[in-house]
């Protein structure tokens, strides 16, 4: 099927936040859209206020009719034996997984790719902010709803498309880049690949060899050595300290990261700011530079797209301040994430406790890290572990919260039900409480954040 052949769409897994990207890219086009997800959300009720029609029950009979001009799209986290699955594989539909339209459509555009295990939602929207700022009026598909553009699709009119380019089952394959990044290689979705070794060879080398001829990669310097002997494209790297685009001069005012960015000519930037926490999101923002100067960006449009950068939901989003309370809803689901937060947290607040909530996502991501998991939340003045979030996964015997428990050292530890952590959190009066993990937690948070307001006025 041809991108100019479809009339109609239909998503299974619409609420998700890639499928809700690509539905709003169709509806923009004026293509009725319709789906199913498994619960209503403030993401899927904005969905159906923009028009589309989405029902929460799984009844294959309320899907159209198969037709020439519909097309279905699923997401991986859809198990195979989901009714409605089911029938649009076995029912003569046009199905395709997300990553393939997201492939199809951006074919013939010059595709911006951001990869890497972390940074890739906060990177991709910091590179469509600063290419929007600098008049290259991209097309992004981001994997969080960002501020500044209030959505996790933009649309622009150029040939350009930035978009999440994900390791999980294979998907960024699905892309020809023209500029790629790889950010990180540690390994996750060991699931899919089986070990870090298959995860860098079929994983990111591959998805190196599809940049384009003459293409560009920017890898941070130190994983350049797993993308040796690529001669279709011009390798670049970017760091703190080191790499061809490189951070220096990095000083703290007022809250804020300030830096100068050399570039591979030896040319310099001075006084790039961004209020984003941490030094892994100045890494973040040197390679969105480095894209957007690629692309044909100039210094300024840095400068200024930099400093006015608002930030995405759920990274490391500050969602109250009362009183001396501070809580912060963060996305981290890896080891490397979770030390990333809490050290943003103790830079910032460096005479506070800083408390953590910590959902495990996944039971075989939780089987595979446990012992990182337990190293990052050991960082902690007192860490809560609630209930593993399933999502896509069967139970494996033996895995459960617990396995994290039982490997800190931390003395100041609870493993609680989501139940007894909010009676839990309810209780502080002060310091600096983080909310960490990729599942439901998110639904957990209005409620910390309500409960506070409540009991010690409203803070913001």
């Amino acid at each position: 099927m041809r991108l100019s052949d479809v009339k109609r769409v239909y998503f299974i897994g619409i609420g998700g936040i890639g499928m809700s990207a690509l539905a709003r890219y169709f509806l923009y086009r004026e293509i009725p859209v319709s789906g199913y997800d498994r619960t209503a959300t403030d993401l899927t009720r904005k969905l159906e206020a923009a028009g589309m029609d989405i029902h929460y029950t799984a009844r294959p009979e309320a899907m159209p009719e198969p037709a020439d001009d519909l097309l279905v799209v699923y997401t991986p986290a859809i198990p195979q034996q989901f009714p409605e699955l089911v029938r649009a594989r076995e029912g003569g539909y046009t199905l395709m997984k997300r990553s393939e339209v997201l492939g199809l459509i951006s074919r013939d555009m010059r595709c911006v790719g951001i990869a890497g295990t972390h940074g890739k939602t906060t990177t991709t929207t910091i590179t469509t902010y600063l290419m929007v700022t600098a008049g290259l009026d991209p097309s992004a598909f981001l994997g969080g709803i960002a501020r500044d553009f209030d959505g996790n699709y933009v649309h622009g009119d150029s040939d350009w498309v930035v978009v999440e380019a994900d390791e999980y089952d294979r998907s960024f394959l699905r892309l020809t880049p023209e500029i790629a990044v790889v950010l990180s290689t540690d390994p996750d979705h060991l699931d899919i690949y089986g070990d870090h070794g298959q995860m860098l060879e079929t994983g990111f080398r591959a998805y190196a060899r599809k940049i384009k001829e003459g293409g560009q990669l920017i890898v941070r310097y130190d994983v350049e050595e797993h993308f040796r002997g690529l001669d279709h494209v011009m390798v670049s790297t970017f760091g703190i300290g080191r790499g061809d685009f490189c951070a220096q001069n990095i000083r703290v005012i007022d809250g804020a990261f300030h830096f100068d960015l050399r570039e591979p000519d030896g040319h310099l930037i001075s006084n790039l700011r961004t209020t984003l926490p941490g030094r892994h999101n100045v890494e973040n923002a040197i390679a969105a530079c480095a894209v957007t100067r690629l692309a044909g960006g100039a210094e300024d449009d840095l400068r200024e797209g930099l400093a006015n950068f608002q930030g995405i939901a759920r990274r490391f989003e500050t969602v109250l301040r009362n009183g001396n309370l501070v809580v912060i809803d963060d996305y981290a689901h890896h080891p490397t994430e979770l030390q990333a937060a809490i050290t943003a947290a103790r830079e910032l607040y460096p005479d506070r406790t800083i408390r953590g909530v910590f959902q495990p996502h996944l039971y075989s991501r939780t089987q595979d890290f446990a012992a990182g998991f337990a190293r990052a939340l050991d960082l902690l003045d007192e860490a809560i572990i609630i209930p593993i979030y399933p999502a896509r996964e069967e139970p494996i015997e033996g895995v459960t919260s617990q396995l994290v428990y039982g490997l800190m050292k931390n003395e100041k530890r609870r493993l609680l039900s989501n139940t007894q952590m909010l009676e839990a959190t309810a209780e502080l009066k002060d310091g600096v409480l983080l909310l960490l993990g990729a599942g439901d937690i998110d639904a957990l948070v209005p409620r910390v954040v309500a409960q506070h307001r409540k009991t010690q006025g409203h803070g913001y």
